[in-house]
């Protein structure tokens, strides 16, 4: 997602001794791979909200969609800044990430195109979108796309050994 490697940081204070900070491209590879994510924006009125729309990855950020009606469209529309996370939903195996950063609305054709060609790939055929007027059109419906670089990316292995990790990219 980047063309600089950021440094991971193991947090000393919860993690098992013997824990090694994991590898960036490791984490770069867990996002590119997660099917679901859970954004967390905040709407208007400061209340938080939380849906989980897939992800691709392309260009250095994750790329996701939305109606534009939709709350998470109008709340991106008025305060960009988001949380999206994925992982497991178990204590003691897997691993979890947690990505910050801002989401932009792409608007230009040509750089929608890699990501709705990603998104057909990675989810299937149902996910055949048209890239028009600076959207993803399907039939009578359309949807807006937008970026999220990863500013700085929290991961959590979970069992043996415990490894909370941080990376500022």
């Amino acid at each position: 997602m980047t063309t600089t490697r950021p440094q991971a940081r193991l947090d000393p204070r919860y993690s098992d001794p013997e824990s090694v900070a994991p590898p960036w491209p490791g984490a770069e590879a867990r996002l590119a791979a997660a099917e679901l994510f859970w954004i967390s924006t905040v709407r208007p009125d400061g209340r938080p909200h939380v849906t989980s729309p897939p992800a691709v990855r392309s260009e250095a950020a994750l790329h996701l969609c939305t109606g534009p009606q939709e709350g998470r469209a109008r709340n991106l529309d008025e305060n960009p800044q988001v949380v999206l996370t994925t992982g497991t939903s178990t204590w003691n195996r897997g691993y979890d990430l947690v990505v910050e950063g801002a989401a932009v609305r792409v608007t230009d054709d040509a750089r929608l195109r890699e990501p709705a060609a990603a998104r057909e790939t990675k989810y299937g055929s149902f996910w055949h979108f048209e890239v028009r007027d600076g959207c993803l059109q399907r039939g009578a419906g359309h949807a807006s796309v937008y970026a999220v670089a990863p500013r700085t990316v929290f991961g959590f292995g979970k069992g043996e050994p415990f490894s909370p990790t941080r990376w500022r990219l």
